[in-house]
């Protein structure tokens, strides 16, 4: 009996979830596409990392179609996201090649 409680606390201390889907998305939004920077309100929160990310980005200036690539855009969004210092949904590290998970 003590055992089996033992390893079921265990196994939730270490379990871990993939915040980005094995398809590249995060609640159904594609993690590729035109991306704006919002204060308030954003499909996203997003922490910028430098190590173990969730997601590798690679900003772009157009054809932001693999995963990963963003183009940053004022208007018409494929999605937005905020920038938190705290329990972000997903943790990006920014790249200048081979983006995705």
């Amino acid at each position: 009996m003590i055992i089996s409680v033992l390893s079921w606390i265990g196994a939730l201390l270490f379990a871990t979830t993939d915040a980005v889907g094995s398809d590249c998305t995060y609640n159904g939004i594609p993690l590729h596409g035109r991306v704006q920077v919002v204060e308030s309100f954003a499909d996203i929160d997003v922490e910028v990392v430098t190590s173990f990310p969730d997601l590798r980005v690679q900003f772009v200036e157009s054809f932001a179609d693999s995963c990963g690539e963003w183009e940053l855009v004022e208007s018409f969004p494929d999605f937005t996201i905020r920038y938190v210092s705290s329990f972000p949904d997903i943790e990006i590290q920014v790249v200048s090649s081979f983006p995705g998970t």
